[in-house]
């Protein structure tokens, strides 16, 4: 019996229940927001090179197979995928294969069965490696475009702390733990390579590099807000005062914010029925304004909803105002809340792992810069509100 030919009749049963495997695998969350395409990838590729692989008449085309894993390793690290998840994809792929060929392998001879199972296995364990190659090669592209910015970043940090000194023991602290990390992942991930050939244990070789990539965003994160400080303190942002859709702008940031939500399972509400239609301001530095708080307000509220609400006001102004239920600000910290490297604890709370104290410290100088003022109401274990007021129109 030929399997060649059973295989690519059931195809397309194969591809849509092995979707829809992966969309119910909860170790698989990556996938939850892609589209049936984004997740099919290069799949049936893979398929189609089975079916001449198995095929005792047709010249197999394995080939075809090598070049779409390669093309699924490299677009499941831009996705975001972690291996474990990939792993976990493949292994489905291979049973739902299993599942729809059994009727029909039970039918064929011992041999056919043995040749069959053999040649599929053989087909997905070179499509995992394949893959695994190109999505650490993707990786490591990104490690480098990672270095090369956090390059450029470090030599005009330099410049900065060099005009700027009274930062400069506070900011060692902060930077000494992430790049002690970077540092020392990426050391022990060289040694291995230049004592193996081949890398025989591709996962823990890719959690060190995942690693060394969330310890590099967190650093670059943290630079980046330093940076953003010290030019407003250097007097160095000139605003671009243009029309502004404020309910445009604040729903932007929402839909760019939402992932972070949904992964804390807490619900976003925005009431804009009362904002302004346009104003005249620099849309960046207010963005970095709404962007800072909502992301603040989901960082420190562990359940519960983060409110956004928006309106016009009297004398030519507009405010908008971020509620959340999270663990709320002491009365003797809200007066240094705005200062730099300030974080909120308490004591069966320690500092959040992400938090760089530099937040509000932008938020605060950016309302300054746009001509408002920022209040805040907090009680500890209810939650906080930060309300914003600006003006409708900065002069040109």
């Amino acid at each position: 019996m030929d399997f060649s030919q059973v295989l690519a009749e059931k195809t397309d049963t194969i591809l849509d229940k092995w979707i829809l495997a992966v969309r119910k695998d909860r170790r698989i969350e990556t996938a939850d927001d892609l589209s049936c395409t984004a997740v099919k990838d290069h799949i049936p590729d893979v398929l189609k090179a089975m079916v001449t692989v198995l095929s005792k008449s047709q010249e197999n085309d394995i080939q075809s197979m090598v070049i779409a894993s390669l093309q699924h390793g490299a677009i499941r690290a831009e996705q975001g995928f972690d291996p474990a998840e990939i792993a976990r994809e493949y292994h489905l792929l291979r049973t739902v294969i299993f599942d729809a060929l059994e009727p029909d392998l039970l039918g064929g001879t011992p041999v056919e069965i043995i040749r069959s199972i053999r040649l599929i296995d053989a087909i997905i364990d070179e499509a995992i490696a394949r893959c695994f190659k190109s999505y650490v090669e993707e990786r490591l592209r990104e490690l480098h475009q990672l270095q090369l910015s956090l390059t450029l970043h470090n030599d005009q940090l330099t410049r900065l702390i060099s005009a700027n000194q009274e930062y400069l023991s506070q900011l060692a602290h902060e930077l000494k733990h992430p790049l002690t990390s970077i540092i020392g992942y990426s050391d022990l991930f060289l040694r291995q390579q230049r004592r193996k050939s081949e890398i025989k244990d591709n996962y823990t070789n890719l959690e060190h590099i995942e690693r060394v990539l969330r310890n590099g965003r967190q650093l670059l994160h943290l630079i980046n807000d330093v940076l953003e400080l010290s030019r407003h303190d250097a007097g160095e942002i000139k605003l671009q005062l243009a029309p502004t859709d404020v309910r445009e702008l604040i729903n932007n940031v929402c839909e760019m914010l939402e992932p972070l939500a949904a992964g804390k399972n807490l619900k976003v509400v925005v009431d804009c029925d009362r904002a302004p239609k346009e104003i005249i301001t620099d849309s960046f530095q207010c963005q970095q304004i709404v962007t800072n708080l909502i992301s603040n307000a989901i960082r420190y509220t562990e359940s519960g909803t983060i409110i956004i609400m928006c309106q016009v006001l009297e004398n030519q102004k507009w405010a908008i105002a971020v509620s959340d239920t999270g663990i709320g600000i002491a009365a003797e910290n809200q007066a240094q809340i705005f200062e730099p490297y300030f974080r909120v604890s308490c004591s069966d709370r320690p500092y959040l792992p992400d938090s760089t104290g530099l937040g509000l410290a932008i938020v605060s100088r950016l309302v300054k810069l746009l001509e408002g003022e920022i209040k805040l109401v907090s009680e500890v274990g209810v939650g906080s509100t930060f309300t914003v007021t600006l003006p409708l129109e900065m002069k040109m």
